[in-house]
């Protein structure tokens, strides 16, 4: 589009000022008469306007196109770059003016690369991100956050208020609050589960708002104490079997010395240490199980033959839900329904009640160990999962434990939940493996 100058801007008036001065003396010294300086005068005037609007229409659409250009910035459209090269200096501004746009669509272009990467890593993390403004709408959401508050949509413009009211209990309290440090929940199937959340205040187009990142820590604890637990077990196992076999030799030649002495009582003293040897052998070896367990291999596991072999040594109901194939360490899932089973059983609950329940998904695979005995306690609901904790007379308190370590060296989770009516329910969810 072409652009003139406007007909009486300052730099016309000038030119038409020097023609009129130029030909002043014209009219005075010369002898012409006005017939002939009329005609000329006005020639020369519009040859000066006509070399006057070249001059001034091409600067003029130079500076309407640099002022194009440059609201074009304003939009943050750095794609126009100007054409004229002359060595001038307006030529020299718009080089400068291209070398702007080309630096700032090169910035653009990097920066729009950034962002990209960040969404990437945002959506991808397990933490829970939440961006919320003044007025508790939310304004970011990862897809973790979606998931945490059983959203198939965009949590974008929702109420966090509205959110929270179907959270998980434990969450409301903490984010209404906006504390940082652990916090717990309760979620329906599921044992008590450990949250971290850290929050911040962002000022965001000139508008304040609060940044919710929830972690989950449970297993992140649960590893952590698990080590503890496994570097104390291999302590002691270390100091017990270093005294193990001294007491050992010295009773076996303790036998060995007492062959002609006829004293009764020596035969009850070395068998009665003889069996607490070999009972703490057993124990040490239980103990070192736990501590030392190898890294699961998963195959594929036939649940039938696998099953049967268990009902032979305990009776219990068993169900199939869905089709798929079960992938696992077959030696290392035998010894977590063998724990299960015999536990449902000492459970003080009727044999026909003791059902084992195998949920073939997508996505996972459920195994649940239902009995209706005696169920457990809040505090022994806390605790069960610890290793050493037991309420049993006889108890190693390492059954549970090792089913959680070996659920959780599948990349799995186990929880325990007491049922209506009486009973206990065992829930063991192993990612399904493709």
């Amino acid at each position: 589009m072409k652009h003139a100058a406007p007909p009486f801007s300052p730099v016309y008036a000038a030119v038409i000022l020097a023609v009129i001065i130029g030909f002043t003396p014209l009219w005075w010294l010369t002898e012409l008469s006005l017939v002939y300086l009329l005609p000329l005068f006005v020639l020369t005037l519009a040859i000066c306007c006509w070399l006057t609007h070249l001059a001034v229409g091409r600067l003029s659409r130079s500076l309407d196109a640099i002022k194009i250009g440059l609201l074009n910035f304003k939009d943050g459209d750095f794609a126009n770059t100007l054409t004229y090269h002359a060595k001038d200096p307006l030529g020299e501004l718009c080089t400068l003016y291209n070398e702007a746009a080309n630096k700032l669509r090169s910035e653009k272009q990097w920066l729009y690369q950034r962002e990209l990467m960040l969404d990437k890593v945002l959506q991808s993390t397990p933490e829970i991100i939440l961006l919320v403004n003044d007025h508790h709408q939310v304004v970011f959401s990862n897809y973790a956050a979606r998931d945490f508050f059983h959203s198939s949509s965009r949590l974008e413009g929702a109420s966090l208020d509205d959110l929270l009211q179907q959270a998980p209990s434990g969450v409301s309290d903490a984010m209404n609050e906006q504390r940082e440090g652990l916090f717990t929940l309760s979620q329906k199937g599921h044992e008590l589960e450990t949250w971290h959340q850290s929050t911040g205040e962002i000022l965001l187009n000139n508008q304040h708002h609060t940044l919710f990142i929830l972690k989950p820590m449970t297993r992140e604890l649960s590893r952590q104490e698990v080590a503890v637990w496994k570097k104390v077990i291999r302590i002691i196992s270390h100091e017990l079997n270093n005294s193990i076999g001294p007491i050992s030799s010295m009773l076996h030649s303790g036998k060995i010395l007492s062959e002609n002495v006829n004293e009764p009582r020596l035969s009850r003293v070395f068998a009665t240490t003889s069996e607490r040897i070999a009972h703490l052998t057993e124990f040490v070896q239980g103990y070192g199980k736990f501590a030392k367990l190898p890294e699961p291999k998963p195959v594929k596991i036939n649940v039938v033959a696998l099953i049967n072999t268990l009902q032979q040594q305990w009776p219990f109901h068993f169900e199939q839900n869905g089709e798929g194939v079960l992938l696992a360490d077959e030696v290392q899932l035998e010894q977590l329904l063998i724990n299960l089973i015999k536990n449902a059983h000492e459970s003080s609950s009727p044999k026909e009640d003791i059902e084992v329940t195998l949920t073939l998904r997508r996505q996972d695979v459920v195994i649940d160990v239902t009995d209706r005995g005696q169920g457990m306690s809040e505090a022994v609901l806390s605790n069960a999962l610890i290793p050493f904790y037991s309420t049993k007379n006889a108890g190693s308190g390492l059954g549970l434990a090792l089913c959680r370590e070996i659920a959780e060296a599948h990349h799995g989770q186990i929880a325990l939940q007491n049922r209506q009516g009486g009973g206990l329910r065992v829930r063991v969810i192993l990612p399904a493996q493709h």
